[in-house]
């Protein structure tokens, strides 16, 4: 696709804020190690914490934020906030290893889930019923911890008190925001239906301005920036956080579990409400609606018939309808960009981001 923005600049080094993320990540994650060996508490939980959030991940959130002091200053971020884009990557981890209990899902990063992790542990002194009910409760309470360490790096990262000030709305907005989306997630899983303002209203809180919005706007915060910039990193970012929620929608259907890291077969079988299905349901004859109500939310959904199910919402037209979807989010973000009081090293950056993040097939 022709981009509306030809960059010339150099973008920012984002492969060096990936590492200096991952260099705050490890030393904190290697002090927590030490203190749960020393302290006589269970280590297990903070192992396992640990090696969640060490086992992959796009590191997107952190890499925003780092983004949006540069969009701010055109200046490297300092240490204060990498270390605030770090808590926003173990919040992030909080979130997964949450949503993965409500799912039930099995594989996240192309590893067992962290409830699966801690069934297995205890799965030779209890039945597999008890083990698996354990390892559900035991991960809620490692994702509490992540939710803890991510506010413990907040509160260290030696920011100024005029940096505080403006910074802590902001993050208090972005929990409460995803907390609330994900409860509108799961209310919308009970009954699937054709509405198409409610995924979308899903999506605006659960994804968009959680994983794109939010990280932009607390950068650039930290950065001195003010509303102005903030409102024209929303024009770009809300569109953006949209067409990557469909597309993650799309990968979690039609998606290769070898790319993605996680099954194809989970939203289907949770019954997922999600964009896609509410366009298959609105074209659907009857006998395809018939399909999608007993087939959607079964949990001994099979192959064959989530074969069925694809072939269904290719040819309803309702995987076409998202993916047009997805372009014209993408374009509004990349027009967002031409409006942008910024470097144009930081548009070129946040440009290429927005390619990738809609593009993507993992």
């Amino acid at each position: 696709m022709n981009s509306v923005l030809t960059p010339t600049a150099q973008p920012p080094d984002l492969a060096r804020f990936r590492d200096q993320v991952e260099e705050v990540l490890a030393r904190f994650l290697d002090a927590k190690r030490a203190a749960a060996h020393a302290s006589g508490l269970p280590a297990e939980t903070t192992e396992i914490l640990a090696d969640f959030i060490l086992s992959g991940g796009k590191r997107l959130r952190p890499v925003l934020c780092l983004l949006g002091w540069y969009t701010a200053t055109a200046t490297p971020p300092p240490a204060p906030v990498v270390r605030v884009a770090a808590a926003l990557e173990i919040f992030h981890d909080f979130c997964l290893i949450h949503d993965d209990v409500m799912d039930h899902s099995a594989l996240r990063r192309g590893h067992p889930t962290v409830h699966r992790v801690l069934a297995a542990r205890h799965r030779h002194a209890h039945p597999p019923a008890d083990a698996d009910e354990l390892g559900a409760h035991a991960a809620v309470l490692v994702g509490d911890l992540a939710f803890v360490w991510s506010d413990e790096l907040l509160h260290t990262a030696d920011l100024t008190p005029a940096q505080q000030a403006a910074a802590w709305p902001l993050i208090d907005a972005m929990r409460a925001e995803v907390v609330h989306g994900q409860y509108l997630d799961l209310l919308q899983g009970i009954a699937p239906g054709t509405d198409l303002d409610a995924p979308l209203r899903v999506i605006r809180y659960k994804t968009a301005k959680y994983t794109i919005e939010r990280p932009l706007h607390i950068g650039a915060t930290l950065a001195g920036a003010g509303l102005a910039l903030r409102e024209a990193l929303s024009a770009y970012a809300l569109p953006l956080g949209e067409a990557f929620q469909l597309r993650d929608d799309l990968l979690g259907v039609f998606g290769d579990p070898t790319h993605t890291g996680k099954p194809n077969l989970d939203d289907l079988r949770e019954g997922k409400h999600t964009l896609l299905i509410a366009h298959a349901l609105r074209k659907a004859d009857t006998r395809q609606r018939e399909l999608l109500r007993r087939a959607l939310g079964n949990p001994d959904l099979d192959e064959r018939t989530a074969a069925r199910l694809r072939d269904l919402l290719t040819t309803t037209g309702a995987r076409a309808a998202i993916e047009e979807l997805i372009r014209d989010r993408q374009r509004q973000a990349l027009t967002a960009l031409n409006d942008l009081p910024a470097p144009l090293a930081a548009r070129h950056a946040l440009h290429d981001i927005a390619l990738a993040a809609t593009t993507r097939q993992s």
